[in-house]
């Protein structure tokens, strides 16, 4: 299962607080988050490793930052 987080225009910590509690609700699978800036990006890719889930990638497309998670 996969599950998209648009979390664009948003500053901390909501994109981190966006990311966490679908994280909770979806228990294991695959999410992308959207962020639009760095700060953002690093936020969410910090708080995702410490509940235990991976960041398998981190593209940028144009002004967009897509992490792609995954949790088991």
């Amino acid at each position: 299962m996969s599950e998209t987080v648009d979390a664009r225009g948003l500053s901390c910590p909501q994109p981190v607080l966006m990311a966490t509690e679908t994280m909770k609700r979806m228990g294991r699978g695959e999410i992308v988050v959207l962020v639009d800036t760095q700060t953002s990006m690093e936020n969410v890719d910090r708080a995702v490793r410490s509940q235990g889930w991976e960041v398998r990638e981190i593209r940028e497309e144009g002004d967009e930052l897509h992490l792609y998670i995954a949790g088991e």
